[in-house]
């Protein structure tokens, strides 16, 4: 889709940047997230009183309870040193618990208490409002279609490298 200059309604720099860019794709999805993480996680701050990386805890368990720290930071980018932080705060709260995990006593899983239950209920439905607007333009043909391209591409990323090699890009073996 081609996009004159000046006709998006965006500052000049972000039009630039996600419709005169070799990298459109990944700079449209930032853009996106950033439109969508932003004022949810405003909107949790304000709400809750927690931050991103306390409630993106909240939010993983609401989803699957039980999980270990590890695979919360592997889905969400975050350090572990942060997510560390963040669980401490919240067992301090009594929002979420750590257990023995039965497979391996070395890991301990995380559960969401009532307390933290009734936060991710009472949450949840603010995100999925978000993201239905943010939908909204696209038909119901458009959205599946979508999905499907977004399923494609995420189920690819394990053949993805997770770090650049200097020389990775030019194509000069290192050795």
């Amino acid at each position: 889709m081609s996009i004159p200059r000046g006709t998006t309604g965006l500052e000049a720099l972000t039009e630039a940047k996600l419709w005169r860019n070799p990298c459109w794709f990944a700079f449209r999805f930032n853009h996106i997230a950033l439109r969508y993480n932003s004022p949810l996680y405003g909107w949790i701050k304000k709400q809750t009183g927690l931050s991103r990386p306390e409630f993106v805890v909240i939010y993983s368990l609401g989803l699957f309870d039980g999980a270990l720290a590890r695979d919360i930071a592997i889905s969400s980018g975050f350090p572990k040193n942060t997510l560390s932080r963040a669980i401490e705060k919240l067992v301090s709260l009594s929002l979420i618990e750590k257990r023995a995990d039965a497979a391996d006593r070395r890991n301990q899983t995380l559960h969401l208490l009532p307390a933290g239950r009734k936060m991710f209920d009472d949450t949840l439905p603010q995100f999925v409002l978000f993201e239905e607007r943010m939908l909204q333009t696209l038909s119901p043909a458009e959205r599946d279609t979508l999905s499907n391209l977004l399923a494609k591409i995420v189920l690819d990323t394990p053949n993805w490298a997770d770090e650049i090699e200097d020389d990775a890009l030019t194509g000069k073996d290192s050795a």
